[in-house]
């Protein structure tokens, strides 16, 4: 199979679709890869390194996108990538359609088969190339609160551990997931007072178990998330609803009841945001002052570290690209339904019912690929 892989053009994005690691499993087995130049600049790998692994390097995107059946990305395409798409692509990327209705509309046109890295399942329904990135922003919403807290960036000036003496910054995360969890280890090894609300008891439970007194778990009631973010100095978002966009858990009201340099930073902005006050930022312009409050917004946060999470997401995204090209698209959909539900547009069609539902269009399951 021919494969692709452009340089990401998001802004500030420095990861990279694959490795030179992941390149050579590929062009041993007999695949071509067709990588742009410098798409692994940012990630610490040079064109000699692609070139070693048994990598073309071409000079453009149109000629990656030309020479390639399946291109893996990292991000979603930006215009400029969708206009290059046709029928005879696969795409294997986050997309985060929900949020986004152009692009939804864009790769529906182009009729490429789009999947969509965030919706790929495991055997105990998790969401296992999804997991890398939130452990890497789960940890990086930590570090990014704690700059947004000081008195420069217009929060309140607190150290989050405090110091001896001096009360430590009050955390509260919503979400016990995946990012949430990490945020969680993060804030604790730093001593902040942290409390983690969700609606799962068996996730609860595992926290409880876990970090003990060290971190007070939360079942989450509007009653308990109102009094809690209203005492809170940094507040992470961090919950997912699988495919959808994200529910707004704190309303504008909400934000207005809050105390000036409060901080916000919404992991869920790629998903739409879980504050009613967010807006995607960018890592050149990461954060806004709204009602008195900072909001951090970046959408793709793990972009700023990006030697780290190419790294944790090649280790994940890799076993189904080699699957895609050792079985073709049509073979790998048919035999794992795990990569079945991470598929979202098909020769025209929208196959993901919470993205139709989102923007409410109709979706199909179209026949011959295992959905029957």
């Amino acid at each position: 199979m021919e494969i692709g892989i452009p340089k990401e053009i998001k802004n500030h994005e420095y990861r990279v679709g694959l490795l030179p690691a992941s390149v050579r499993e590929l062009t041993q087995r007999g695949h071509r890869v067709f990588v742009e130049t410098s798409a692994g600049i940012g990630a610490g790998f040079t064109d000699t390194d692609y070139i070693q692994a048994g990598a073309v390097i071409l000079d453009s995107p149109e000629a990656v996108f030309d020479a390639a059946e399946l291109v893996v990305k990292v991000k979603e395409p930006q215009s400029a990538e969708r206009a290059l798409l046709t029928a005879r692509h696969t795409l294997f990327t986050y997309l985060h359609l929900a949020p986004d209705r152009a692009q939804t509309e864009d790769l529906l046109a182009s009729q490429a088969c789009c999947i969509a890295y965030e919706t790929v399942t495991d055997d105990n329904n998790r969401l296992p190339l999804l997991a890398p990135m939130s452990e890497v922003a789960g940890r990086m919403s930590i570090q990014a609160g704690a700059m947004c807290l000081e008195r420069a960036h217009g929060g309140k000036g607190i150290l989050l551990g405090g110091v001896p003496g001096v009360e430590r910054a009050n955390v509260v995360i919503l979400g016990g997931g995946v990012v949430g969890r990490h945020a969680a280890a993060m804030a604790i090894g730093l001593g902040a007072r942290v409390s983690v609300f969700d609606k799962s008891l068996p996730v609860l439970r595992a926290l409880d178990e876990q970090y003990g007194h060290q971190l007070q778990t939360r079942y989450a009631t509007q009653d308990g998330l109102e009094a809690a973010v209203r005492d809170a100095d940094l507040i992470i978002g961090s919950v997912l609803v699988p495919g959808a966009s994200a529910p707004k858990l704190v309303t504008e009201q909400m934000v207005q009841t809050l105390s000036q340099g409060t901080v916000l930073v919404d992991v869920a902005i790629d998903q739409g945001g879980c504050f009613e006050t967010s807006h995607a930022t960018t890592h050149d312009d990461p954060y806004f002052v709204q009602h008195g409050v900072v909001h951090y917004c970046v959408a793709n946060m793990p972009g700023a570290v990006p030697k780290t999470s190419s790294a944790a997401l090649n280790h994940a995204t890799l076993p189904f690209v080699l699957a895609l090209a050792e079985q073709g698209v049509t073979g790998a959909l048919q035999s794992d339904r795990h990569l079945r539900n991470g598929l979202a547009t098909y020769q025209g069609q929208l196959t993901s019912k919470a993205v139709a539902e989102a923007h409410q269009l109709s979706f199909e399951r179209p026949q011959g690929l295992g959905f029957e």
